[in-house]
């Protein structure tokens, strides 16, 4: 146990009694990424969470209380890991030879000959789609209908959403509907042709004339955002009228913060871009062009626990910070998040289906998934 200076207290003594923050400044610190203060699970003492463990087990940790190390108990013995691991924020990591959520089984055969059983053709550890344990592949299962998974083999090669199209990746809507799925390779039926089986050889056009015909100024057809059916765009999902254009370029969604506002209710969407009104700006025309507090004021709230405006990465306005446009990766509340992070799935940030928000994919209704590639609205 630490035995604290005076003005200082917490198990680590990392908790000052006086603090030169104000309420406002204190509580902004405190907040985890969905805006909740200490995630409901502490109290917010200058800056920083105090996280409730009133039971002494110091279960609730992290910066903003959002780990919950009572799952790395082993419910059988009560051990943390089983005692044979450590756990970090909920996971536990295992000690040599032992392997499991709780590190509780081990393995009857030598890591060599583990990591041989595990490699795939291509040399990767299960294809880099899966995790091996006791020279078992368990694959990552990304298939929402609970059924036997888009992928597959006894080392993970088989990735069925290669069948997929373009449109309407997760359903048993392999291969266009025209030819058969074989460990990830679609075999066309006769009058098709193209990776997903998506061009029908009665086209006038070539395979070739009608993806480029479909990509107009992108890189994907259909801006991946729709089929490409005979040098024409079928923009997805039907019928949702805020994907539009010949190539399917406009995205109107981008125009909607999380709650469906439109352009922060200052402006109209034009394909996929807001045009505020007078007095606003901003990407979502979040930011009013006046400002009523003093330069002294905004500068508090841009800054972040170093000292520095919009982590050195933006301006400040009205207590705000404005990320640089330059670096189109930089966001958060204070410039500090790199949406560099968050997953990509066809080539596209959260495959267009969401939005990236401090690393990670916050998705539009319908869609989940870590890159929000997953559909689960209604059939179409």
């Amino acid at each position: 146990m630490c035995e604290c200076d005076e003005g200082w207290f917490g198990e680590a003594c990392q908790f000052q009694e006086e603090c030169s923050l104000s309420s406002k400044k204190s509580t902004e610190l405190c907040k985890n990424q969905q805006g909740v203060v200490c995630s409901n699970r502490g109290t917010c003492h200058c800056g920083s969470c105090l996280c409730d463990n009133n039971d002494d087990k110091g279960f609730v940790t992290g910066r903003f209380c959002e780990c919950d190390d009572s799952e790395c108990l082993d419910e059988d013995t009560g051990e943390v890991c089983g005692g044979h691991g450590q756990c970090y924020c909920g996971n536990c990591y295992c000690a040599a030879g032992w392997h499991g959520d709780k590190c509780d089984y081990q393995c009857d055969i030598s890591p060599w000959e583990s990591k041989r059983k595990c490699t795939s053709p291509d040399g990767k550890i299960c294809s880099n789609r899966g995790t091996c344990v006791c020279g078992e592949c368990t694959c990552y299962d990304v298939d929402p209908s609970g059924d036997w998974g888009d992928i597959h083999g006894d080392t993970c090669e088989c990735d069925e959403r290669n069948c997929h199209a373009m449109y309407d990746r997760y359903t048993d809507y392999f291969c266009s509907g025209h030819g058969q799925c074989n460990c990830g390779v679609c075999d066309c039926m006769t009058g098709w042709t193209g990776k997903k089986c998506e061009h029908p050889l009665s086209c006038s056009l070539s395979l070739e004339s009608s993806l480029k015909k479909c990509r107009g100024r992108s890189n994907l057809p259909c801006n991946g955002r729709g089929q490409c059916l005979c040098g024409q765009c079928i923009c997805h999902p039907p019928g949702d009228s805020r994907i539009h254009g010949k190539n399917c370029e406009c995205d109107d969604r981008q125009c909607e913060d999380m709650e469906g506002q439109i352009c922060g209710g200052h402006g109209y969407c034009s394909c996929g871009r807001c045009i505020c009104e007078n007095g606003w700006f901003g990407k979502l025309c979040q930011f009013p062009r006046s400002c009523d507090m003093s330069d002294a004021q905004s500068k508090e709230l841009c800054e972040t626990d170093d000292g520095a405006v919009c982590s050195g990465k933006g301006s400040c306005h009205c207590g705000q910070c404005i990320c640089s446009p330059q670096e189109w990766w930089v966001s958060g509340e204070h410039c500090e998040c790199d949406d560099r992070e968050c997953d990509k799935h066809d080539g596209l940030i959260c495959t267009g289906n969401g939005i990236c928000s401090c690393g990670s994919c916050e998705c539009w209704e319908g869609w989940t998934g870590n890159a929000c590639e997953i559909w689960v609205g209604d059939e179409y």
